[in-house]
C-alpha cells in the first residue's frame, strides 16, 4: 500500500495553544457542532436543487475550516458542472472540506475511514467511493465506479499520492485513478494544498501522518496560532490531452508542482491519442499502482 516516510515526531510541529486551552476547546466544540449539524441536515439538503445545494455545501465546508480556527485563501476555480476529476496533494483531514469548498464532489477514500468517529459517518453519507487498498483485485471495480460518476457529470476527488504527507515532502502521483478520467473522457483539474502561518512560513501542524490519531491531529489544528490554508486551483487538463494514464498523471503532478511555486503550469500540450487507440487499451491496466 502507498505510504509516506513522514512521522509526527520527525515532521510535524506541535500546535501552540491560542490564549490557553479554553480557546482550543471552544474551537473543538464549534467544529463538532458545525459537522453534526451538517450531517443532520443531509436529508433536507438532498432535496434542494443542484445549484443551490452546491452553494450550501461549499459554504458549510468553508465554515468547518473556519470553525477549526483556520483562515482560507483560495485562488482559481473549478467548472461548476460536468464530469471532473479533482486531484490534489494530501496533507490533512482538512483537505477534504477544502476541496469540497472548491466544488462538491464524491471522495475516493480508504475503507478504514468508515470506522472513524463522526468523520466516518460524514464521509459515508456524502456518497464517498471507498477503496480497499489491500485488495488489488478490487481496483478495476473502483476505477469503474469513478468513471461512472464522471460520465454522469459528477465530480470526484482523488489524492493520487495514496497517503498523507507532512507538506514539506510530497509523493508521486499514482496512475490508476487517471484511467477513470480517460475511460469517461472527463477533464482533470490539479489542485495544490498548502498550510502556512499568517506570516507566510510553511506549517506542518495540520499534517495527519504516521501514527497520528484523528483526535490528536484535530487538537493540534485547533491549538495552532494564525493558521492559513491555501488552495490553488490550476487550469483544467481537458479530455484527450494525454495519450495514456501515465502521461496524464505526470501532467497533473507537474501542474501541482508549478502551483506550489506560485505560478501556473506550462501550456505545453501532450499529444492526444486517437479515439480508436484509446478504446483498444484493456481496462486490466487499472491493476497498476494507485
Amino acid at each position: 500500500m502507498p505510504s509516506a516516510p513522514c512521522t509526527p515526531g520527525a515532521c510535524v510541529e506541535s500546535g501552540r495553544v491560542v490564549g490557553g486551552g479554553p480557546r482550543a476547546v471552544l474551537r473543538v466544540v464549534s467544529l463538532l457542532v458545525v459537522v453534526a449539524t451538517g450531517i443532520a441536515l443531509i436529508p433536507v439538503v438532498a432535496r434542494v436543487p443542484a445549484g443551490p445545494r452546491d452553494r450550501l455545501i461549499r459554504w458549510w465546508c468553508r465554515t468547518i475550516v473556519r470553525a477549526a480556527g483556520v483562515r482560507l485563501h483560495t485562488t482559481g476555480a473549478a467548472p461548476p458542472t460536468g464530469g471532473l476529476l479533482l486531484v490534489a496533494n494530501h496533507i490533512s483531514w482538512l483537505d477534504i472540506p477544502l476541496l469540497a469548498a472548491v466544488r462538491p464532489a464524491r471522495m475516493l477514500a480508504k475503507a478504514e475511514i468508515r470506522r472513524w468517529p463522526l468523520a466516518g459517518a460524514l464521509t459515508a453519507s456524502s456518497g464517498a467511493l471507498f477503496i480497499e487498498r489491500d485488495r488489488l483485485r478490487a481496483l478495476p471495480e473502483t476505477v469503474g465506479s469513478i468513471a461512472r460518476s464522471l460520465r454522469d457529470g459528477g465530480a470526484v476527488v482523488v489524492f493520487p499520492e495514496g497517503s498523507t504527507w507532512c507538506g514539506r515532502a510530497r509523493g508521486s502521483f499514482r496512475r490508476a485513478a487517471f484511467q477513470a478520467a480517460l475511460d469517461a473522457d472527463a477533464a482533470v483539474q490539479p489542485v495544490r494544498l498548502r498550510y502556512r502561518r499568517d506570516g507566510g512560513a510553511l506549517s506542518t501542524a495540520p499534517a495527519f501522518v504516521g501514527s497520528d490519531s484523528l483526535l490528536t491531529s484535530v487538537w493540534r489544528v485547533v491549538s495552532a496560532r494564525h493558521l492559513v490554508a491555501e488552495v490553488r486551483v490550476g487550469p483544467v487538463l481537458p479530455p484527450g490531452s494525454a495519450p495514456d494514464r501515465r502521461a496524464l498523471a505526470r501532467a497533473a503532478e507537474t501542474a501541482t508542482t508549478h502551483l506550489a511555486a506560485g505560478h501556473p503550469a506550462p501550456t505545453r500540450s501532450i499529444p492526444a491519442v486517437h479515439p480508436h487507440t484509446r478504446a483498444a487499451r484493456p481496462n486490466t491496466e487499472a491493476h497498476a499502482h494507485l
